[in-house]
Formats: C-alpha cells, sequence, structure tokens
C-alpha cells in the first residue's frame, strides 16, 4: 500500500513539473525550436500585472515590452533573466520600462 502511494505521488509530481513547463513555455514565447513564436501578450501581461497595486499602469507597459521583445517572464515579479530584450528596454528617463 506504501509503495502504491509513493508510485501515486511519484506520478502526480512529474505531470506537475510537465505543466509547469509548459505553461512557462508559453509565457515566455519560446518554440522546441529554438525560434519565437508570437504570444498572446495580453494573456501575458495580465498575468504579470494581476498583483500589481497600479495594474493599469503594468498592463500598458507590460504590452509595450512584450511587443517590443515577444515575451513576458513568467510569474508576477522578477525572473527577467527569461527575457533579456525585457529586462534591458529602458524610459527616456533612463529608467527600467518592463514591469
Amino acid at each position: 500500500m506504501k509503495k502504491l502511494l509513493v508510485l501515486f505521488l511519484v506520478t502526480l509530481f512529474i505531470i506537475q513539473a510537465h505543466v509547469a513547463a509548459f505553461v512557462e513555455e508559453e509565457a515566455v514565447g519560446i518554440a522546441k525550436s529554438g525560434g519565437l513564436r508570437p504570444i498572446n501578450c495580453n494573456f501575458a501581461c495580465s498575468r504579470r500585472c494581476v498583483m500589481s497595486s497600479r495594474g493599469k499602469l503594468c498592463n500598458r507597459a507590460c504590452l509595450s515590452c512584450c511587443g517590443q521583445c515577444n515575451c513576458v517572464p513568467s510569474g508576477t515579479y522578477g525572473n527577467k533573466a527569461q527575457c533579456p530584450c525585457y529586462a534591458q528596454l529602458r524610459t527616456h528617463g533612463n529608467k527600467l520600462k518592463c514591469p
């Protein structure tokens, strides 16, 4: 009985890891072939800005960055290493542009 439970939990963990990898791939916009494909910026930015206290401003900046870079880092904050272009865009005042 313990072995069956352990097997079930391991299988569940593996499935969860595969689903998480698929979702991250969709958000970041990296094709399996290594090239970029257009991503749904509205969806990616709404996920990115969902916890922002200034949601409209966050979404507007994110959409601009996504349009230029064709990628949005996963999560609501940080993870900018997933999208170097997104991390390097700056405003006219030399401040980081992308949330």
